[in-house]
């Protein structure tokens, strides 16, 4: 049987993962990191694919990427095509070189792409050593475990020095290619241009300072599509209208929160009812309610501030960024946002 074709989508933002067959290394030396990267600047001007971020591991990589002509298809064929090429020559073999096609994960917009560009950033980091393997991450998670100061110091230190990924680019660390846009991405993060690149580091501290839960972590890497919930319905709705031909992703789309039962989850939580904290913004059951709306009912920062009293969006996201900076020294709150998610019955 012949495979689907891809649905291409004009300017749609992808999350793009490859991996050697047999999981066996695509990379076996530096100049092998380096021609990788030369072809994503071939690619980028070949077929005017805008790369927004990126991570090689020994056995795969990932990448967000966007096409305004609505030609990853093509793009992806080129790139995997010439690479394999290269590396057989090289290293003296043959046969295919990556496990099947890449994988495509569509992804609503560069708001979404933002927490997902963090993900890459930080995946060649989950390992047993760091104490962010999966196991490590449901402790840190749950807030059954917490990083020593050495710990979070080595995982930083880490994450500084790779050479392999975009992040060295965002957190400003070293000049950024010219294929390699990164102010969508970081417009995200603060208003202040100066300020961006502290931001996203201070983001990326707080993730290793209190752990990425291991459900977010594989919906991002399995889902069918990363986005709000009209956009997830969107393509529920389309299954038969062929939206979703290559598109590839072994799970099910999230199901998620209704708002209502997130409101009755805080209003429980915080013993109030939704009037008497509703807009309040230093108030900690409007923060659980804005984060709750952002993780599990999938709504835009926009949406969510409508939602709690008209807030700004950007009002929204520092709000959350504050509760999610405190969850990382305060196990009670990491508590009442894990509690949170179990009320709210959201399954990834």
């Amino acid at each position: 049987m012949s495979r689907p074709l891809r649905r291409a989508i004009a300017d749609g933002w992808y999350h793009v993962f490859g991996r050697g067959i047999e999981r066996r290394a695509i990379f076996s030396t530096d100049r092998d990191r380096e021609h990788f990267l030369e072809l994503l600047d071939g690619m980028s001007q070949r077929y005017r694919i805008r790369i927004h971020a990126y991570a090689q591991m020994d056995t795969h990589y990932h990448g967000i990427f966007q096409t305004p002509e609505a030609n990853l298809s093509a793009a992806m064929q080129w790139f995997h095509g010439s690479y394999s090429a290269w590396y057989n020559a090289k290293h003296g073999r043959v046969g295919p070189l990556f496990q099947g096609r890449y994988r495509a994960i569509a992804v609503e917009d560069g708001a979404w792409a933002y927490p997902l560009s963090l993900y890459v950033h930080l995946n060649p980091l989950r390992i047993a050593g760091l104490g962010l393997d999966r196991h490590g991450r449901i402790l840190e998670s749950k807030g059954w475990r917490e990083p020593t100061v050495e710990q979070v110091t080595e995982r930083l230190a880490r994450l500084r020095a790779y050479r392999w990924s975009s992040y060295r680019a965002y957190g400003g660390y070293e000049r950024r290619p010219d294929w390699l846009e990164t102010g969508t991405l970081l417009q995200q993060v603060h208003s202040d241009p100066a300020r961006r690149a502290a931001a996203y580091r201070m983001e990326a501290r707080r993730m290793l300072s209190y752990g990425v839960e291991p459900a977010l972590v594989e919906r991002l890497r399995d889902a069918v599509a990363i986005g709000s919930a009209a956009y997830a319905e969107r393509f529920r709705r389309s299954t038969h209208a062929d939206i979703l031909d290559g598109i590839t992703g072994k799970r099910d789309l999230r199901r998620w929160c209704t708002v209502e039962a997130m409101r009755k989850a805080v209003e429980e939580m915080v013993g109030e009812e939704w009037g008497s904290f509703a807009g309040r913004r230093g108030h900690p059951g409007c923060a659980l309610f804005l984060w709750g709306l952002r993780q599990s009912c999938g709504l835009t920062l926009r949406e969510a501030g409508r939602l709690a009293g008209g807030m700004q969006y950007s009002a929204v996201s520092k709000a959350i960024r504050r509760l999610e900076l405190r969850a990382a020294v305060d196990a009670k709150i990491r508590s009442e946002m894990s509690r949170l998610k179990e009320v709210s019955n959201v399954e990834p």
